[in-house]
């Protein structure tokens, strides 16, 4: 076996004698005496964050404890936090972070009372309503923000006395429509077994919205033509892929200790899918066999079925048979994209996780006709491991870390590995926060993906994603409706608008925002972004030595319209947070640079937080010479978007729906999550700075978000702390709230229904997975 080969293993002889419960839930290690191990805890790139934000947080203390009441530096730092009566900080700018409401004082700075001031505003409840007050979309009004002059919602009116009735959603196109079909070629159904008789399962949804449900409050679902007029509750989203029944019917039995009332809605038409011996790479093989046709051949470029061969004439050249006209036109193939999951040895899979996988592969694989491909990614993290030399040690290591179902589309990789294709010395560092080797996956994640995509020829595009996010909502609607929002997308301007958060209430449409970019660039005097950027020291990719250029001819043309630079062109780079400059952003690894010329500056340089993106094939080939030619390298972070940058690639922040826990005004979401320089994410000032980033744990997006576990637990039906304990509240804190009792309350709205949307961090799901977490 090639050691640098896709690696998969049937689970056949593992399932013989496992329970039933066991084929769902891997074994837990043996029970050990817990010891604190200083080497652990750094070792993970969370806590490692904690550590290195602990001691930033303790050094600007004792500055402000002991440097507080004299000199420039202490007058600097209290720009921060020191207010004057109209709002202001210090220098005369509008505070950031820190905006007092009408007629509240303060005599000191507020981090002096050690209260950030986004705990002090008032806590949202419409987030937590249930189904017995849906009403259509044309009906609804938010809790938050309302437009000027509407009342609050509340107290609600409820609509049902019982439930309503959830129905299929399918985002997908109808693949038989006469339209599809004089375009592309038919699209083959796909089954989960291999009779061909259990079909990819619906999941379901709720036509309306919860009324008082509060608005997103960044991003936009009707911008990247996500459906706003639709909610999801779990059973209708995890029902068809085993949650709400139990193991011997062939689920996975979570969700029976939740409210339910009207759940069988869900299996009225397919019945429960027993899942029990499931092999998902085995299911996607098969769709792609089935739809081959549809896609480009990796190796030519050229369509998979065999080509029309020409059709007969006379001497005289005049075509002679008839059925030549009834032929069939030549149909347009269909670009692959790999869904690329970055799992590890030692992540304790759970039951909900399960469902989560099983929900992306159906929806984006099966229900695609192929489109879609989801591969595990599987960090083998002991080096000593003989991944490349001896199957029997990968079943092992796929055995004890991966749930069966799953194996068959595990690749595994080392960090040996990653020696090994990038050999060599990287060079000078200009920092190194983490104390990370530069083949680590906290400082170079993208190199395993790299190679992948180099493994892998048959995809166009690569989403890379985390075992901790949560998409609620159909993941094909998702991954599509981002793809052709990209794809639409100018790259005149694209950089700038990427380097802001949009505020749909606060900005107006995508057209005033963009013309409000625009002026906001030309104020700041910086040039506009389009091509490749020139800076000291740059050096350039073998096919931009041959003269070639990732910009469209429309870019370059004479006569051309600037506007249509990039439109229809596909994205190499759709980030979920925006593209900030990371230069003197105060973010913690801004300056994590590897092989650049130590005695120039720093190159120009754009981060986006969070690694989940989509990066083209070319991209990860540009990244992929950077790091083995010219040995190059960057933070995880930071890698893709730089290389784009550089490159000239099109990169562009997709700005999807984020929920803000608290009744925040519009001016301050601006103020706090644009405050860098130029009114943008980067620079100084920045949201992502370590002073600043405590901003983004009452969103539902972002790698240390606190609101995001508390809603997707209540969403889940389990009872949770509010987080409206003493100083303004935080995770953990506060009242018991929601759960079965609340749910079936007689007098109460039900279960609750949210429209989709993602969530990070969800660290732990069930109520008895808490005590591992922590």
């Amino acid at each position: 076996m090639d050691r640098l080969s896709f690696l998969s293993r049937s689970s056949s002889s593992l399932s013989s004698f496992l329970s039933v419960e066991e084929k769902f839930l891997l074994p837990r290690p043996a029970a050990q005496a817990r010891r604190f191990r200083v080497r652990a805890l750094l070792g993970h790139y969370f806590y490692r964050r904690l550590v290195l934000w602990a001691i930033g947080f303790g050094f600007l203390l004792y500055v402000l404890l002991t440097f507080g009441r004299s000199g420039p530096q202490s007058e600097r730092i209290h720009d921060l936090v020191k207010f004057n009566q109209d709002g202001k900080n210090n220098n005369g700018k509008p505070a950031a972070v820190y905006v007092l409401k009408p007629g509240e004082t303060v005599e000191t700075p507020i981090w002096h009372a050690g209260i950030p001031h986004w705990l002090r505003f008032k806590h949202l409840d419409g987030f937590f309503v249930g189904l017995k007050a849906l009403v259509p979309a044309s009906e609804y009004r938010p809790e938050h923000p309302r437009p000027a002059g509407q009342d609050s919602p509340f107290p609600l009116t409820l609509s049902y006395t019982g439930l309503p009735t959830p129905t299929p959603f399918i985002p997908q196109p109808d693949y038989t429509s006469p339209t599809y079909t004089a375009k592309y070629h038919e699209v083959q159904p796909c089954y989960l077994d291999k009779e061909n008789k259990i079909p990819a399962p619906d999941l379901y949804a709720y036509h309306g919205v919860v009324q008082g449900q509060p608005e997103p409050m960044i991003g936009s679902h009707s911008l990247l033509g996500l459906r706003n007029d639709v909610c999801f509750d779990r059973f209708g989203r995890y029902g068809p892929y085993g949650l709400g029944y139990s193991f011997d019917e062939g689920g996975v039995e979570v969700g029976l200790d939740t409210e339910n009332t009207g759940s069988e809605a869900v299996w009225a038409r397919s019945g429960k899918v027993n899942y029990d011996g499931m092999d998902w790479g085995d299911a996607q093989a098969r769709c792609y066999e089935a739809n081959k046709k549809r896609f480009a051949d990796a190796n030519t470029g050229k369509d998979t079925q065999s080509q029309s061969q020409p059709a007969p004439t006379t001497t005289a050249g005049r075509n002679t048979d008839r059925s030549f006209f009834h032929r069939e036109r030549q149909k347009l193939t269909v670009p692959r994209t790999a869904v690329v999951v970055r799992a590890y040895v030692g992540f304790q899979w759970t039951h909900h996780s399960v469902l989560n996988f099983r929900a992306m592969i159906s929806e984006l694989a099966l229900r695609s006709g192929g489109e879609y491909q989801v591969h595990f990614l599987l960090h083998v993290r002991d080096d000593n491991e003989a991944i490349w030399a001896d199957p029997l040690t990968v079943q092992r290591v796929l055995d004890d870390n991966i749930p069966p179902e799953f194996h068959s589309i595990c690749t595994l990789w080392s960090e040996e590995q990653m020696r090994l294709i990038y050999p060599g010395q990287f060079g000078h560092s200009f920092s190194n926060p983490s104390f990370g080797d530069i083949h680590g996956v906290y400082r170079s994640a993208h190199m395993p993906l790299q190679h992948f995509a180099m493994s892998h020829p048959e995809y166009e595009h690569f989403w890379n994603w985390e075992l901790d996010m949560r998409w609620l909502g159909n993941y094909y609607e998702l991954f599509d409706r981002l793809g052709k929002w990209g794809k639409k997308q100018s790259r005149v301007g694209a950089w700038e608008r990427s380097a802001k958060y949009y505020i749909p209430r606060y900005h107006g449409s995508w057209a005033n925002f963009t013309q409000l970019v625009h002026n906001e660039t030309k104020a700041s005097g910086r040039p506009a972004v389009l091509g490749p950027v020139s800076f000291p020291g740059r050096q350039p990719l073998r096919s931009e030595l041959a003269g070639k250029t990732f910009l469209p001819l429309a870019c370059t043309a004479s006569g051309a319209d600037p506007a249509s630079c990039g439109v229809g062109e596909d994205a190499d780079f759709i980030s979920l947070n925006p593209l900030f400059d990371a230069d003197n952003s105060g973010w913690l690894f801004s300056s994590d640079v590897t092989g650049y010329n130590a005695s120039l500056p720093l190159p120009p340089r754009r981060s986006a937080i969070i690694t989940a993106a989509r990066l083209s094939r070319r991209l990860l080939a540009a990244m992929h010479e950077e790091n083995w030619r010219l040995h190059h390298n960057m933070f995880s972070e930071m890698y893709p978007a730089t290389m784009a940058l550089h490159h000239g690639l099109k990169a562009v922040f997709a700005p999807h729906p984020v929920l803000i826990d608290r009744e925040w005004d519009l001016a301050s979401v601006d103020a706090a999550f644009n405050s860098g320089r130029d009114h943008t994410a980067g620079g100084r000032g920045s949201p992502f700075d370590l002073a600043n980033e405590h901003n983004h744990k009452g969103t539902s997006w972002y790698y240390h978000s606190e609101f995001a576990g508390l809603l997707w637990r209540r969403w889940l039906g389990y009872a949770q702390h509010d987080g409206r304990g003493p100083n303004g509240g935080r995770s953990g804190e506060g009242t018991l709230k929601g759960g079965k009792a609340e749910e079936m309350r007689p007098d109460g709205s039900g279960r609750m229904c949210l429209r989709s949307m993602l969530v990070h961090p969800i660290k732990w799901e069930h109520p008895s997975e808490l005590e591992d977490y922590v």
